[in-house]
């Protein structure tokens, strides 16, 4: 029962995401694709419009098909698509902020709301409201993910999978990694760790490992888009995998310290493991920026 409830707040956690989306996109998608267009000119500017991007679609998926879509109908170079990488990888984690600070308090307003939002025959009135409602199913399912947790990790499966987790780090990244690629968001695997943290089914470590991991598993979205959309569109995909992988390489080693900063930045478990995305995720882009040009060399000598 309890993993069937499980599917379910997983369903509206994902539903409630695609609702987000669905009304950010009507009322800005349009005019952030012109503008990732004029403003790409240099990595820093793509890194920059990149990060706003994703910020204001909530999906580093969705801005990192629509790159691959412009580099496919050469309307941005392969070499220009490298900043807009590194900025979706930093946009992403403001959700994972913006959700840690959600309470069971605002799901029934939010619904609310966005409900008498939607029936206005205002166009962006009506987004405006698909955000909130969408937001308050998210919220609804980060608090059904919260109650789980500890029945879940009492079960005679999860229970021996979650002890693993905790004695092999590595599995933790590869359960994020092939999770992600299932659900096809970091986000909602994210806060499902969030939930499972939370409830102290699993340390800060292994939630930080299963973070790192959702990062890798979001990019078969991107390296889907680019097949049939020529040389330049899966050089792009590759690059994004490569990005996330030698980040995630980078910080394995690192997780136990890595946990013990974050443990210091908030007393919340939930704006922990936000705060380790974030801090994640700038590091790693910023690393890579000043090496766009060899980087770029990289992935074209073995992917192009």
């Amino acid at each position: 029962m309890s993993f069937l409830f499980f599917v379910l707040y997983l369903s509206l956690f994902l539903g409630g995401m695609y609702i987000m989306r669905l009304g950010l996109k009507t009322v800005s998608q349009q005019k952030l694709s012109e503008w990732l267009l004029k403003f790409t000119s240099s990595p820093v500017s793509g890194l920059i419009f990149g990060t706003i991007f994703t910020i204001l679609l909530q999906s580093s998926s969705a801005v990192m098909i629509i790159t691959v879509g412009f580099v496919s109908a050469s309307l941005v170079s392969f070499k220009q698509s490298i900043g807009i990488i590194l900025g979706t990888n930093i946009g992403t984690t403001a959700t994972l902020e913006f959700l840690a600070f959600g309470t069971e308090q605002l799901i029934i307003p939010l619904l609310i709301i966005g409900s008498l939002c939607i029936l206005l025959p205002v166009r962006k009135i009506r987004s405006i409201g698909l955000f909130f409602y969408g937001l308050g199913a998210i919220f609804m399912a980060l608090f059904g993910f919260e109650r789980l947790a500890a029945p879940l990790a009492e079960s005679k499966v999860i229970g021996p999978f979650l002890l693993s987790l905790e004695e092999n780090i590595l599995l933790g990244v590869l359960a994020g990694c092939i999770m992600t690629a299932i659900i096809q968001s970091s986000t909602a695997m994210t806060g499902i760790a969030m939930g499972f943290l939370q409830a102290n089914a699993i340390s800060l470590p292994v939630a930080i490992a299963v973070m790192l991991g959702s990062n890798i598993g979001t990019c078969l979205d991107a390296y889907i888009a680019s097949l049939g959309g020529g040389k330049e569109a899966r050089m792009t995909a590759w690059a994004h995998i490569w990005l996330n992988v030698l980040g995630v390489l980078i910080f394995i080693p690192l997780i136990t310290l890595f946990a013990r900063i974050v443990a210091n930045l908030a007393s919340s478990p939930d704006n922990q493991l936000a705060h380790a995305s974030v801090l994640f995720n700038v590091v790693v882009s910023l690393l890579f920026l000043p090496f766009v040009d060899q980087f770029a060399r990289f992935i074209k000598r073995v992917h192009g």
